[in-house]
């Protein structure tokens, strides 16, 4: 089942549980992460930087759309960090049925009115919107982020919501993209968090969502963190297997024997993110 995020968020946020935003750089991932939240009935957003759908190319979405539009689970296609109106028209051309729009990094006024005209053009055509405010961190991703975060002013987010209609936020509350050195222990501004929620009616999105406590994590859907943005806690263990595998055995040469390890590491991480999100077996709330 195709869903707008939207639609989607609205049931994740209503019964306390958030929806893993998987960011996909294969088929063989988008395989692995289909299968498992089937198995585990449990709803999925799909998630694409331009980087990779630069890499993927166009028609790879036909893939994702025919996995979405069979699938007795909820499924959302999304833009991850859109970076401009260029991007976010591709995504929409190609089928996706929500977009993100990152114009954080440019002064307020500026990032309004970016976004505001994103959403007047996605929402026209029914695809829903997420934005950005504050500065995520980075941690060497090709995601995007700031050298060091800046929170989300909860005053400004109440205003910035109202002006531009957007769908979600991406809060900014101390995480940041990839993964985190060993001697750095990452720290969720939970009290901030409870201050945006109890001003602000729409579904918050965590960006940034690998090697966070786990309890914090889930600590954040209590307080409207309904979609949590998830690549590097993947794509390590995936591509650590590949290695791993090719090493092992240097005469292997057909694609299924190199990926099917590397697809069940996948899964088992996916299998923990439902769990930790609450995420296991609500597709049947649809």
């Amino acid at each position: 089942m195709l869903y707008t995020m939207k639609d989607l968020l609205k049931v994740a946020k209503e019964n306390k549980f958030a929806v893993p935003a998987f960011n996909i750089c294969s088929f063989d991932m988008l395989k692995a992460i289909m299968d498992e939240v089937e198995e585990q009935r449990s709803p999925v957003i799909i998630e694409i930087h331009p980087n990779e759908i630069e890499y993927l190319g166009d028609f790879f979405i036909a893939a994702v759309k025919e996995y979405a539009l069979y699938s007795k689970i909820p499924v959302v296609i999304h833009l991850d960090h859109g970076g401009s109106v260029y991007d976010v028209m591709r995504a929409i051309k190609n089928g996706y049925t929500s977009v993100m729009i990152d114009a954080s990094t440019s002064n307020y006024e500026e990032n309004i009115k970016i976004t505001k005209k994103v959403v007047d053009l996605a929402h026209a055509v029914g695809v829903s919107v997420e934005a950005e405010l504050g500065t995520i961190g980075n941690n060497g991703s090709y995601e995007g982020g700031a050298e060091s975060f800046i929170y989300t002013d909860p005053d400004q987010a109440v205003d910035f919501v109202e002006r531009t209609n957007v769908d979600t936020l991406a809060v900014a509350i101390g995480t940041s993209h990839g993964l985190y050195p060993k001697d750095v222990i990452p720290k969720l501004n939970l009290p901030l968090l409870k201050e945006l929620y109890e001003r602000i009616d729409i579904p918050f999105v965590l960006h940034g969502g690998s090697g966070n406590p786990d309890s914090e994590v889930r600590a954040s859907i209590d307080y409207g963190v309904s979609k949590v943005n998830l690549s590097s806690d993947l794509k390590s263990v995936f591509f650590k297997e590949i290695r791993k595998v090719l090493t092992e055995d240097s005469d292997i040469y057909e694609p299924n024997q190199v990926y099917m390890q590397p697809n069940e590491k996948v899964k088992s991480v996916v299998r923990q993110k439902l769990h930790v999100l609450n995420t296991l077996g609500k597709a049947d709330l649809y």
